[in-house]
């Protein structure tokens, strides 16, 4: 190893003790100095000790570096025994943290440095992430958990053993793919579901919509309607939530669209762009004009936890259905048949519709015919949450909605065929 190469690696050494050291340091200012067993000098030392025994290591025999593994291990418990006796904190995170201090300093020397690197940072975020994640932990429940390891479970150990490859007459359906599919839907939604939990639903009109819509904009345009029917006089702010969660949606076809076929993008990015820049647009006036509102004016979101696995299988079902109905129709029928199983799905949902389009582009159907599937299904779900806000919130409030939907609708058509090849 040229002597260019050894200071390189013995400065990423250091500046991974350094990372830690300064996270670590910045947790414990407030104490006396000698009176915590590691700090900032302490954990550069540490991440630099760890590269000078990898080095040795590669000069003399292995044993040097596990010698001085068990060594600087040997040391760091001692001491910190000795702080968690007197101060009574049993905390063994410092210990390990140490630890892989070390192990990440001789593997800068020994290994891939940007690995090493990346560890580090990671390390660092999740030690910095103290707080946030012991809230996160207090506040989850039972059955949040038991849906996630159950999910786990049939994802890791079922998912393996489905059949790759269609099993049906029409050699549409793939168990294996129509489950990372439904998996892929909740995670998303499952996003929002945990924004919502970590950040609570009474932080104001804009984060209740954004992270509800992230979840499920139809749950989040219910919520907001019905606090719009027992407060009318807050209908305008309430309405640019609803848009907002509408306009999430947009963002959701694109990442879900992409995700699966990332083809599809170029044509059915600007029309969704369109449509979202009318959104903003409605939105922000309406937020203006509206005023901040108070306390009362806050929606509470009663969404349920999208990674339940009846939720999942529910959602395989229904991608399933879509995608032997697209094929049943496309073949049968044709492309309007294709186009008005689009505009019916829309009326709930659109992510199950995306998927399945993105899923039979260019394999049953083409791009051109996916997209606009896509793009009718989105269009009819904007539709249907103005009439969800008409219906449930009152005339007010579905005036609102409808005007700014309509635009946007308008926006997005006239937008694709402008772009149609």
């Amino acid at each position: 190893m040229e002597q260019e190469e050894l200071f390189r690696r013995l400065a990423v050494a250091l500046a991974i003790g350094l990372l830690i050291g300064l996270e670590r340091g910045w947790q414990t200012r407030d104490e006396s100095d000698h009176q915590r067993t590691a700090g900032l000098r302490t954990f550069a030392l540490s991440g630099l000790l760890g590269g000078i025994c990898g080095l040795m290591s590669t000069v003399s025999s292995p044993i040097v570096l596990a010698a001085g593994l068990l060594a600087f291990a040997g040391a760091l418990v001692s001491f910190s025994y000795l702080e968690a006796t007197t101060e009574k904190n049993f905390s063994v995170t410092g210990v390990v943290a140490g630890l892989l201090t070390f192990a990440l300093g001789a593997y800068a020397t020994l290994g891939n440095e940007t690995v090493g690197v990346a560890a580090a940072v990671a390390m660092a975020i999740l030690l910095a992430l103290r707080e946030p994640l012991h809230s996160w932990v207090r506040n989850i429940t039972w059955p949040e958990i038991r849906s996630v390891l159950v999910l786990l479970a049939m994802s890791f150990l079922l998912l393996p053993i489905l059949p790759d490859r269609p099993i049906d007459p029409w050699q549409v359906l793939n168990p294996s793919e129509i489950w990372l599919l439904a998996i892929l839907i909740a995670a998303v939604s499952f996003a929002g579901y945990i924004a919502v939990k970590t950040f609570g639903d009474r932080k104001g009109i804009a984060l209740a919509a954004i992270t509800g819509g992230l979840a499920s904009s139809t749950a989040t345009t219910l919520s907001l309607a019905r606090l719009a029917r027992e407060q009318p006089q807050s209908s305008g702010l309430l309405a640019s939530g609803i848009l907002l969660s509408g306009l999430t949606m947009m963002g959701r076809i694109v990442v879900l669209a992409g995700l699966v076929n990332s083809a599809l993008l170029p044509s059915l990015i600007w029309p969704i762009v369109a449509a979202a820049a009318v959104l903003i647009a409605a939105t922000a006036l309406l937020t203006i004009t509206s005023g901040k509102g108070d306390e009362s004016e806050h929606p509470r979101l009663d969404i349920q936890n999208p990674f339940d696995l009846g939720t999942v299988l529910q959602l395989a079902a229904v991608i399933a259905a879509i995608l032997l109905l697209a094929k049943l129709v496309a073949t049968y029928v044709g492309n309007a048949g294709v186009f008005l199983l689009s505009a019916i799905s829309g009326i709930a949902d659109v992510d199950a519709l995306t998927l399945s389009m993105a899923r039979l582009s260019s394999v049953q159907i083409s791009a051109a015919d996916a997209v606009a599937a896509i793009l009718i299904a989105a269009s009819v779900n904007t539709a249907s949450k103005a009439a969800i806000a008409a219906f449930i919130g009152g005339a007010r409030l579905g005036g609102i909605v409808g005007v700014a939907s309509a635009l946007a609708i308008a926006a997005l058509g006239i937008t694709y065929f402008l772009t149609l090849d």
